[in-house]
Order: structure tokens, then C-alpha cells, then sequence
């Protein structure tokens, strides 16, 4: 289906949702991102990112009510949908059969 596939920043950034779901909003996402990857990432990339998800279907979100840590402010809070961990299972299967496609004498030739 065409504008379904994902991204490598939108696979990051759907892998968030999945595993941080009560805290899956921008700033949390990038904060998340950078712990992980090292990678900084501007907020306006991430927000950028969860609109691209949700015209594709794999997140939903709503506000949320704002808390003193934030100053009162609401935040926008996302979840993956059904279509979102499909999308989710089918790239980790297409790198799993192409990481089970090397062998590891194969890595040993090129690094070694």
C-alpha cells in the first residue's frame, strides 16, 4: 500500500510510543531518542514525524491535562494503533531475515 511503508526516524519514533506509552509525547519522544541513540533531535522533527504516522494510520493521539511539571500546560499524548504494530512486526521481520542472511564468518571478512 503505497505511503505506508516507515521511515527509519518514524520506526524510532513509533518504537517510543509502543515503549514509553504513558509518557509518548514530543518532548518525552526526543528526550527518549537522544538517550538511546545519542541522536539530538529537534521537537518540530518528532512533531513532523507523529503527523506522518497518524495520516498513515499508526498513531492516534488526545490531549492530556496539563500538570505542574509542565506549568499547567496540556500535552498531546500518542498511541500506536493496531495498523501501527503491524507495520512495527513487519520491519523487524524484514531485518531479522536479512541479519539471519549473514553469516558470521561473513562479518569476520569484512571487519575482521
Amino acid at each position: 500500500m503505497k505511503g505506508t511503508n516507515l521511515g527509519e526516524f518514524e520506526e524510532l519514533v513509533l518504537l517510543v510510543v509502543v515503549a514509553r506509552p504513558e509518557d509518548a509525547y514530543s518532548v518525552a519522544i526526543a528526550r527518549t531518542i537522544l538517550e538511546v541513540s545519542n541522536r539530538k533531535v529537534v521537537h518540530s522533527v518528532v512533531h513532523a514525524s507523529l503527523n506522518r504516522l497518524n495520516k498513515k494510520g499508526f498513531v492516534t493521539s488526545e490531549m492530556k491535562e496539563g500538570t505542574a511539571e509542565r506549568g499547567g500546560r496540556s500535552k498531546r499524548v500518542y498511541k500506536v494503533t493496531a495498523a501501527g504494530m503491524r507495520a512495527l512486526e513487519d520491519v523487524k521481520a524484514q531485518r531479522d531475515k536479512l541479519w539471519n542472511m549473514i553469516s558470521p564468518a561473513g562479518l569476520v571478512k569484512v571487519y575482521g
